[in-house]
This record gives C-alpha cells, structure tokens and sequence, in this order.
C-alpha cells in the first residue's frame, strides 16, 4: 500500500510541477518545446492510469497551469480591490481548479475511451485535450486566458493557425506529444523484450513498421509546414500611418479626482499632436461617462470633436465609457471621431466579475473596493470604422482571446476589416506576466485572420502586429507615451475567418464530446 501511495505522491508532485512549467512557454513562446515535454509526460502517465486517477492528474496539472497563468488576479483584489490576501489568494485557486475541472473531466472520458494502437489513443487525446479547452473557452462565456495553442506563437506549428486556430493548433500540439509518448512506450516495450521464442523477431519486426510511419508522420506535421512557409490567404490593401498612445496612468490613481486633470490633459495634448492617418487612445483614456466629463470640463469633448472633424486630421479612435450610470445603463466603449459617419463600438464580451456580476456572486465583488458594475452588452458583429480607405475593427481588452467572435465579422469579404485595432488596460493586474501573454493572444489573432493588429493600450504592450504575427514596432510597457508607424491593412479570408464566422465552434464542442463519450460507453477489447 505504502509504495503505491508514494508512487501517487510522485505522479501529483510531477504533474503540479510540469503543469506550472507550461505557463513558461505561454509568456516565452521561444519555450514551445518545453510544453511539449509536460504534455509527453501528461499523456504518458494518463494513458496508463484508470479514469479516476487520470481525473486527478488531468485536475492537479490544469490547476497548477491555470493558476500560474492567472496569478496577476490576485493582485487586482488584493492591492487595488482591498480583499485580504488569503481570500485573494483561495479566489486564484478555487478559480484554476474550476478550470481545471474541464481537463480533468476529459482526461478521465479518455482513460475510460482509450482503444490500444498508439496513434488512435494519441488522436484521442487530442480529441479529449480540445474538448477540455473548447468548453473552458465557451461554457459560462468561457474564460480562455492560456490556451495551450498560443505556445506555438513562435513554434512550427503557428503555420496552421490560418486553417484551425488556436484550439486546433493546440490540439495538434496535444495529439503530436501523445503519438510521442505512447510510440516511444510501445517502441521500446517491444524492442526490450526478451524471450527464446521464435516470434519475438517478427513482433519487433511488426512493431518497427507499425510505429516508424506513425512517428514520420507526427515529424512532418511540425517541420514540412515550416519548410514550405506560410501561405497568404489575404492581399495587402493600402499602408496607413498611424499613432498609438499608451497613457501609463496607476490604476489606483485613475479614477482620483486629483489626478485626472494631468491625466486628462495628457490624452487631449496626445490625440491633437497626431498626424498620419489615424491616432488610438487606449480603453478608457478619458474615464467619465459624458455627464461627469460635461461636469469635470464642459469644453474637453467639444474641443476634442472639433479638432477631428477640421481638414486634414487623422482620424482617432478614443477608450471612454458611454451611458448614464443614474440610469444603470453604461457601456466600455470606443468611439471614432473624424471618419465618414459617427461611430460607436460598444464591448460585446464582457469579463465576468468585471463589467458583469455572475448570478449569485454579488456578495464577493462587495467585499471588494473596485468600481464593478453591469456594463451593456454591444450588439455583436458590430460594423468597422471606415477611414482612409480602410475598414479598422475595434475590440476592447479581453475581447481579442475569442478569436471565433472576431471571425464574425468576416461573412462577407466587402465589409470585413482590413485592420484590427485593440484598446485595453490591463493595469489592474501590474507588472506581471499579464503583459507578454495579451501580446501574445493578439498575435495568435493576426495568424488565424491575417489581419494586423493595432494595441493601444494603458500599462502595455502597445504595439504594431503585422499579419504574419509579427511584432514591427512596441513601446516598453509601464511607460508613457506615443508609438508611430506604418500599417499596411489586409483584404480577403483565411480558412479559419471563413468556417468560424459561418458554423462557430459550438459543434465542435458538441462533437468532441460526443465522440468521447461515446467510445467510453463502449466495452474495450
């Protein structure tokens, strides 16, 4: 008994410190292989495990990888919300293993579904690792912060984001670490096997041929894709030139009466010195609603649509909450001054505890001091912001992790954005590895659309992001001040826009499972 006690301890030791280690490759993404090894053991040792072992390390990996993607969440109750550390610190936990529920589920459905033949379990797990990140991405309005697939920003695999995205690239990444393992494992069962029967040649002979092309295949589908290049579903349209503020404004000093004058001076000084084409303020640059900026300035927002509508300005996107708050009736949203008509983008995905309160968890968001309210909802599929030519598309912060609701405003090639543009202010959450990691979902997002990314943001990173994932130009985070450069927009679809803004990942989703439960359902040979 004590052996097999220990030998648990071991496997949850191994799978709490590997699931930890992934996060590293979500913030470096030159550490793609270093994900790999922890999938390689993950599969390897679930492979072997009954379901409700498999349910546990699939549980204990998940919560370590979710909580050290997460961590900067305690930071934003603790320092800016004044939530007493312990309760912030359980709140980070009692979140990763909710997370972490939907992996341990899948784990255990593939412990229990798993056929024999290395490369139909591999397919499995694959299967069975979308699932998990499919339903933490869409269930409850999904939380997707560290999908496995953006490892793979820099890695061999970035090449199939244009056809599957970042769940499918992720998956490949699972099923390619499963076919590793699980031929490795029945390569050397078979080749250290001893015996004076006359079979044992034609086994290792058989075991040669059965798992070679499985591992030839599995090496082809990282380096043949690499070889070739990616390939440009999109054209270049026309290049703009554009200025991207970052306002460095504390967090806890955003709101502060007595610091909003500078603040506030700084933006409208900012967004009027700007040339080009087109100038972004980051969300929230000007933090009042209308009736307490016509309180605070009565001249701020005239002075500001003046200057926009005269000849020869750029024209500006601007961070600022809409809406009356007497009437509970307020949304985050952006709004365009200078194009051809006037423009609002509301947010449409909004981030739980944030700008929206989960039924039943009032009593947690009034333990803590953060101006949380119910935002309103913005209309999905919003159109773009027409100016030089060019069709620029909005999304606010959290809104660039769901790659498939951006999708949906590719239907139709004569009204899809040729630039994306993200305002965001993630410094609630300070210095942290927060930073890298939205920079890195935002170029995820270039890859599966082929679209640039414009990021206007507060604390970092604000950054040009060209269609190809690449980062052309980058402010140093926690700065303050003004990036400007060329963009050159994009027309036309990838695979990815063209499937996903027609059938969604729903079924997916649906499929997944199903196929999972399924092959559990059914007797093993």
């Amino acid at each position: 008994m004590f052996p097999r006690v220990a030998a648990v301890r071991a496997d949850v030791g191994l799978a709490a410190a590997l699931g930890a280690l992934q996060t590293l490759a979500l913030v470096h993404t030159w550490a793609w292989p270093l994900q790999l090894l922890c999938v390689i053991w993950l599969a390897a040792r679930v492979r072997s495990a009954t379901p409700r072992r498999a349910a546990l390390l699939g549980a204990v990996f998940g919560t370590a990888w979710f909580a050290t993607s997460t961590w900067w969440l305690f930071i934003s109750m603790h320092r800016y919300g004044g939530l007493a550390a312990p309760l912030a610190a359980i709140a980070v936990l009692l979140l990763a293993l909710a997370l972490a529920a939907f992996l341990a589920l899948a784990l255990a459905v593939f412990a229990r579904a798993r056929r024999g033949p290395p490369v139909v379990d591999a397919a499995l797990f694959a299967v069975a690792w979308g699932a998990a990140e499919l339903a933490r991405g869409l269930v409850f309005s999904g939380f997707p912060w560290g999908a496995s697939g953006y490892a793979q920003v820099d890695g061999p695999l970035a090449v199939w984001a244009p056809w599957i995205g970042v769940y499918g690239v992720g998956m490949l990444a699972a099923g390619s670490a499963a076919l590793l393992a699980f031929c490795g494992e029945a390569w050397f069962a078979v080749m250290l096997r001893r015996g004076p029967t006359d079979a044992a040649p034609a086994v290792r002979r058989a075991a040669r041929q059965a798992v070679l092309p499985a591992l030839i295949g599995g090496v082809a589908l990282w380096l043949l894709p690499d070889a070739i290049g990616p390939i440009d579903f999109t054209q270049p349209t026309r290049t703009l030139q554009v200025t991207l503020l970052q306002t460095n404004v504390a967090q806890d000093q955003k709101f502060a009466a007595e610091h909003l004058p500078a603040a506030l001076a700084w933006v409208a000084g900012a967004l009027t010195e700007a040339g080009g084409d087109l100038v972004i303020a980051p969300e929230t640059a000007v933090p009042l609603l209308p009736a307490q900026l016509e309180e605070f300035d009565p001249a701020y927002w005239p002075a500001l649509r003046a200057h926009f509508e005269g000849a020869g300005r750029p024209a500006a996107l601007i961070g600022v909450p809409l809406g009356d708050l007497a009437a509970s009736d307020y949304s985050n949203s952006v709004v365009g001054l200078g194009g051809r008509t006037p423009y609002r983008y509301d947010k449409v995905h909004l981030v739980p505890f944030g700008e929206f309160i989960p039924l039943g968890f009032r009593w947690f968001t009034n333990l803590m001091n953060i101006p949380l309210g119910d935002f309103t909802r913005g209309e999905p599929n919003a159109p773009s912001f027409v100016t030089a030519g060019e069709r620029i598309a909005p999304n606010i912060c959290y809104e660039d992790l769901f790659g498939e609701e951006l999708a949906l405003r590719f239907r139709h090639d004569e009204t899809a954005p040729t630039v994306l543009a993200n305002v965001s202010n993630i410094g609630w959450f300070g210095d942290t590895i927060a930073v890298p990691q939205h920079l890195n979902m935002s170029r995820m997002r270039t890859l599966e659309l082929q679209r640039p990314m414009l990021r206007s943001t507060n604390t970092g990173a604000t950054a040009i992001v060209d269609h190809r994932g690449q980062v052309t130009a980058q402010l140093r985070p926690f700065t303050r001040g003004v990036l400007v450069g060329p963009v050159q927009g994009r027309a036309g679809r990838t695979p990815y826009a063209a499937w996903v803004a027609r059938i969604g990942l729903w079924p997916l989703l649906l499929a997944a499972w199903g196929l999972l439960i399924i092959l559990a359902a059914q007797p093993r040979r």
